[in-house]
């Protein structure tokens, strides 16, 4: 389980999840942050694989699709944005 309403403490942005979905090889940084949080651009670059989950703010993005512990990823900045 994670929170849905993860934060991002380098860019200040909402942290986006999106079931089902993994972001393709190509995204790169300024991909995220001209297009974040606009579903409808994001969509671009979005592969759809059952069971996975894309995450992204507007400066870091990971695609998961076995369980992992966020936490342990040193470069994430994302935080629980408190319920």
């Amino acid at each position: 389980r994670t929170c849905d309403q993860l934060r991002c403490t380098a860019c200040d942005f909402r942290v986006s999840l999106f079931n089902d979905y993994v972001w393709d090889p190509s995204c790169d940084y300024l991909f995220f942050r001209n297009n974040m949080p606009e579903l409808s651009k994001l969509r671009a670059k979005m592969i759809k694989k059952k069971g996975a989950r894309a995450y992204a703010c507007q400066c870091s993005w990971r695609s998961i699709d076995e369980l992992t512990d966020l936490q342990t990823e040193q470069q994430l900045r994302w935080v629980c944005g408190k319920h």
